[in-house]
């Protein structure tokens, strides 16, 4: 059966992110995006719908949106869908949808305020960790998850 798993979004960050290194030296960063969409009504009333969407980001694009970006600022990614499942405390089954990213571009120009202007950032394999080569690091490339029970 094929299947296809790609997201592409433009919008505001909420908040600023939220990064954190594991004990093996991964950065992680998770941010929450503000995708809107305007559009029209029968009656001509013109309408707007924001979606909110949260995101994860690895190695070093987590220390570069980290370094770069706040809340406010606008930013374009491309990533995949994951589906997030666990049990509350109370037994309740939950799950949430996101996204893992695996590019992003800066998006605005460089008087914003900031020096970070266009340009794009590629992960295409997680950088090596001190002393420990990318291969045994507990970074799964194949689908930016970790080998181990991270909690954020």
């Amino acid at each position: 059966m094929a299947s296809f798993n790609k997201v592409i979004l433009m919008g505001n960050l909420t908040r600023d992110p939220e990064t954190r290194v594991t004990a093996t030296g991964l950065t992680i960063c998770k941010l929450s995006l503000a995708v809107s969409r305007v559009y029209s009504t029968k009656d001509g009333e013109r309408k707007e719908e924001t979606t909110f969407v949260d995101i994860d980001a690895f190695g070093k694009q987590a220390e570069v949106i980290t370094k770069y970006f706040r809340k406010g600022k606008p930013i374009l990614i491309e990533g995949r869908l994951k589906l997030d499942q666990w049990e509350s405390q109370d037994g309740q089954k939950r799950s949430k949808m996101g996204v893992v990213m695996e590019t992003f571009q800066f998006v605005g120009s460089r008087d914003d305020g900031d020096s970070n202007g266009g340009g794009a950032y590629d992960r295409s394999s997680p950088p090596a960790r001190e002393g420990k080569p990318a291969a045994e690091s507990n970074f799964n490339s194949s689908d930016d998850t970790l080998d181990e029970d991270v909690p954020f």
